[in-house]
């Protein structure tokens, strides 16, 4: 719903099941970042960028008072490559936590205030320079939450495909599966080209 008339109506879950399927990232423009030269690298490619869709993801809790303890893995993405750095590789975490802090680096993405206090918390840093793009559909007119599938379908007239075996897997493992890498990656690079979109960047 919206109060603009103007504004396309948000799709429903049954119209979007009837989409094309957005066309995401391949592996091969998926970077595991495993050491410090590989963080490095990142870093100087995004901020470079200066501007990358964010998200993070965390291994779910499933117990009343369980505390997360994530997130486990945190992901970049320009419109090219995404970088997905797994927390557990405390080497590469200080790189991770620049990026995060760094006002340099605009990251873009959607209902990142869950992501944000995990990140305060596993990271001791204050976030900087962070957009959630939700904000910009509500300033657009739109008052119910967009998030990214209703975002992709509503933009590019596609269907943003999100696994549930992989929204609920385990993300602390060590060795993330081809689908849980996938899942990552795409999360941030749908957040940026919808971005890219919404503001002409395209």
């Amino acid at each position: 719903m919206s109060d603009n008339p103007n504004l396309a109506p948000l799709p429903e879950r049954e119209q979007i099941a009837l989409l094309e399927p957005f066309d995401g990232l391949g592996l091969k423009d998926i970077v595991i970042v495993a050491t410090p030269q590989d963080a490095e690298r990142a870093a100087a490619t995004l901020l470079a960028a200066g501007i990358a869709g964010f998200d993070t993801e965390s291994k779910p809790t499933f117990a009343k008072n369980e505390v997360s303890g994530g997130p486990h893995v945190v992901q970049f993405s320009t419109p090219q490559t995404a970088w997905l750095f797994q927390l557990h590789r405390t080497d590469c975490n200080p790189v991770v936590a620049d990026l995060i802090a760094s006002t340099a680096l605009l990251k873009v993405g959607f209902g990142l205030s869950g992501d944000l206090t995990l990140i305060r918390s596993r990271l001791g840093i204050e976030p900087g320079a962070v957009f959630d793009i939700d904000t910009e559909f509500r300033h657009r007119g739109y008052r119910k939450s967009v998030g990214v599938k209703a975002a992709v379908a509503l933009v590019f007239n596609r269907r943003f495909l999100k696994s549930r075996k992989a929204t609920t897997s385990n993300w602390a493992n060590k060795q993330l599966t081809e689908s849980q890498i996938r899942y990552a990656a795409n999360d941030a690079y749908a957040s940026i080209r919808v971005y890219d979109a919404l503001f002409g960047r395209d």
